[in-house]
């Protein structure tokens, strides 16, 4: 079997365009990939095509082979390209072999996934409406709810602000019960100092985690930040290589680790899962991207013994998302059900895609007044 072209499909979701990958063999299986970034769209377009010198010939059947061709073709970078060429040949040997993909990962651990919501708070940064969105989802069965109440802070963040963020989180435990896990997210937002402040305020309501406090990829000062604070802090989602986990591991206070699929590829993926056990820490894969990411995520989880939880979005989508991909898992009480299906179980619609096509506005700027709205933003 042999690859023999590549194309690409964008899916103008209003607050990140949508960039999958279609590979096509010889035999006519074929494969559905994603290489969707947070602020590109057409950089993004434009590395897939060069990255088809390396895959046109190659047996699709070997993900992880195919993947250290683009890498060391690349003098050992990494890119969500990659990544989703990298899925799409799982894809088809999944299909090839009639088995999903959790199979080829060594089996299946667990039938059922608990899910922690997210998007969920499109609306005004009022603790109000907050703690009505909140317990709405309660009542619908989902048991961890993950927010950013700090605005467009980036820094530092202003008392006024930082008050109206405590209040934001207040009302929401109090809305959901000591029961309902929330899980609070920093978005790289703040110093050093000011991460470890506002962590002690967030102790009271005893939060599942508290994400990405200062800026990622300074691993010195999240560990300090962990170190200062009773309150897991979790990271992962921006790193890129397997030495940037090493580092953080070993330090041992930190031990909830998010790595994201489309900067990593699974295989590199399904790697740190074993270094994470290895350390006796917990994963939950970061999943900001389209519901195809939701069941690659899904297949990935199940195969490991050490979950902990996982992304969702998909329920704050736009309606037309159901038609434009099929056989994704969908929460049912806060849980998802594990795909059996070959390959991913996913399917992309591409005559339906053509109505919803690439937005230059989709992008989510999170140092800006209303990004939680989520709509499209100019950038110019």
């Amino acid at each position: 079997m042999k690859i023999i072209d590549l194309k690409t499909f964008v899916i103008g979701n209003p607050w990140k365009n949508w960039i999958f990958v279609k590979l096509y063999t010889d035999e006519g299986i074929t494969g559905l990939g994603e290489a969707t970034g947070g602020l590109a769209t057409k950089s993004i377009l434009g590395d897939l095509e060069e990255l088809k010198r390396f895959i046109i010939g190659e047996d699709p059947r070997h993900p992880e082979v195919i993947w250290y061709k683009m890498y060391k073709g690349r003098y050992l970078g990494t890119s969500p390209a990659m990544s989703g060429i990298e899925l799409a040949c799982w894809d088809i040997l999944g299909k090839t072999l009639g088995v999903p993909v959790w199979q080829l990962l060594g089996g299946k651990h667990r039938e059922y996934l608990r899910v922690y919501a997210n998007g969920w708070y499109r609306g005004p940064r009022d603790p109000k409406f907050f703690a009505e969105k909140a317990k709405e989802l309660a009542e619908k069965g989902y048991t961890a709810l993950k927010f950013d109440p700090f605005g467009s802070a980036y820094l530092q963040i202003d008392r006024e602000n930082e008050k109206k963020a405590i209040e934001i989180v207040r009302a929401v435990r109090e809305a959901v019960g000591p029961d309902v896990d929330i899980l609070i997210e920093g978005h790289d937002r703040f110093t050093l100092s000011t991460a470890i402040r506002i962590g002690k305020y967030l102790e009271e309501f005893h939060p599942l985690w508290f994400e990405t406090p200062v800026k990622s990829t300074d691993i010195k000062a999240s560990i300090e930040v962990a170190r200062n604070i009773n309150i897991p802090v979790a990271l992962g989602e921006r790193f890129s290589r397997l030495e940037q986990f090493t580092e953080v591991l070993s330090e041992r206070v930190i031990n909830i680790i998010q790595p994201e699929v489309l900067n990593l590829g699974l295989a590199n993926a399904k790697k740190i899962c074993g270094m994470a056990e290895a350390y006796g820490a917990l994963i939950a894969c970061h999943q900001a991207q389209s519901p195809l990411c939701t069941a690659v995520n899904a297949h990935l989880h199940s195969s490991i013994p050490n979950f902990l939880i996982q992304e969702n979005f998909d329920d704050f989508l736009e309606p037309w998302t159901w038609e434009v991909l099929t056989g994704v898992p969908r929460v049912e009480k806060g849980y998802i059900r594990v795909p059996d299906t070959p390959g991913w179980g996913v399917e992309l619609n591409e005559k339906e895609i053509e109505k919803y096509p690439y937005g230059p506005e989709n992008f989510l700027l999170l140092f800006e007044d209303g990004w939680e709205m989520r709509r499209p933003r100019n950038l110019m």
